[in-house]
């Protein structure tokens, strides 16, 4: 799971922004809470919920790679909730919490990596897109914010070089918004495969299943609208320079 990492509210202290933009950051941080909140409370409810096939998440996360012809493993990393897959290292990693546990929320954690594993291995065309421009997206997270405050300073070409930072923020925005649908493809393929191998049974199960990932898909769709209302009080003031 590639993740750009940039300052949710980092913005927030920007002279020039709007009132609106900045009640909308607001809003989105207090979302963004709710949401990793909500992720914790989800999976520990349905942690305590057996899965009927009684396999711990590793073994089956194992199985789901090998019946699809995936020379990937899986190795076990500290933390909670902090698993991943990495396509360098070709591993899955899982946390503490979930790599020994039997439970339906562990195994939809480890189910939905799989599927990223599957993603990559089948060519998943928006995987391909978002990868090409994770470099960008890297320099903009970390430069964009600087380059549109240089630019409140640089008379006459400011405007240029502020809209140069919010042009490369820009692709953080484009990362985000492939991201959303890149983790509901790996839920959706996690959800079939765990179906398909009779891993979770009856409609109870797979429902649990739905509202763990579903919790995790929120957390993207928080992240979308965050760098939204960033790239939109970056323009602002990148607008402003021009009016000066």
């Amino acid at each position: 799971m590639l993740i750009v990492s940039y300052g949710m509210f980092r913005y927030g202290s920007i002279m020039g922004s709007s009132s609106t933009l900045l009640l909308a950051a607001l809003l989105i941080m207090v979302l963004g809470i709710i949401a990793q909140a909500k992720v914790k409370s989800t999976f520990n409810k349905y942690n305590s919920y057996p899965v009927s096939c009684g396999k711990t998440a590793a073994s089956i996360a194992s199985e789901l790679l090998y019946r699809n012809g995936s020379n990937v493993r899986v190795q076990q990393i500290s933390g909670t909730l902090t698993d991943n897959y990495n396509p360098k290292a070709g591993c899955v990693s899982l946390s503490q919490s979930v790599y020994s546990s039997t439970s339906i929320a562990a195994i939809a954690v480890a189910a939905h990596e799989c599927g990223h594993v599957m993603q990559y291995e089948s060519g998943y065309n928006a995987i391909k897109l978002r990868n090409s421009i994770l470099p960008v997206a890297n320099i903009g997270a970390r430069f964009s914010f600087l380059l549109v405050i240089i630019g409140l300073f640089m008379g006459s070409l400011g405007y240029t070089v502020s809209m140069v930072g919010v042009v490369l923020f820009g692709f953080v925005l484009a990362f985000q918004l492939l991201t959303l649908p890149i983790e509901l493809n790996a839920s959706r393929r996690a959800l079939d495969m765990l179906t398909a191998g009779g891993y979770i049974s009856g409609a109870e199960e797979e429902g649990y299943a739905k509202k763990v990932l579903r919790a995790a898909a929120f957390t993207y769709v928080v992240a979308v609208l965050s760098a939204a209302i960033s790239f939109l009080r970056l323009l602002a003031i990148a607008n402003s320079t021009r009016r000066r």
